[in-house]
């Protein structure tokens, strides 16, 4: 089983990737790494990965696809190019799991009305949650939601649960 997963080019966040792609590999899955543009991704926390751009993707040669939050998801990852792979994911009932603050693009694109989800969240910052209600989601303050085919995490503490219920999902 392939996986898609997709960072941002610039500050994603380390955890949010290399957990789940621990997990995942373990289980047996097999991850391809996507991003805004092919090469070198460096993470906010200096951890890096090869890319490939993730216009390349085609839906049909995944199972799922994983989205990493950090600050970059919302600044290179928010845009139409990967709103219709999302929405490709999703008219194909597939799984998509995103974690941080990368669920509010899910909801931007209406991925979320009427799900059940979770987001990145301070006691000083509550903009996300804010989006992801304004956009019909149904947002749980838990670590890890499912709902259907959608897997949404708020953080890199949710990280190893988030790749484990992933895992169980596929």
């Amino acid at each position: 089983m392939k996986i898609a997963s997709v960072v941002a080019h610039k500050d994603f966040r380390d955890e949010e990737y290399f957990i789940p792609r621990e997990i995942l590999e373990n289980k047996g899955f097999s991850l391809e790494t996507f991003s805004d543009r092919e090469g070198l991704a460096i993470g906010s926390e200096g951890g890096e990965v090869q890319t490939e751009d993730f216009r390349n993707i085609s839906v049909d040669n995944f199972s799922a696809i994983v989205v990493a939050g950090g600050s970059g998801a919302v600044k290179y990852l928010d845009n139409g190019d990967f709103h219709r792979i999302l929405n490709n994911f999703h008219k194909k009932e597939k799984i998509i799991a995103a974690i941080c603050i990368s669920p509010i693009i899910l909801a931007k694109i209406g991925i979320l009305d009427g799900k059940k989800a979770t987001v990145w969240a301070s006691e000083m910052n509550k903009s996300a949650v804010s989006t992801l209600t304004e956009n019909g989601a149904k947002y749980m303050e838990k670590p890890v939601v499912k709902d259907g085919n959608l897997i949404t995490a708020n953080g890199p503490e949710a990280a190893e649960k988030f790749g484990i219920e992933i895992s169980r999902s596929i």
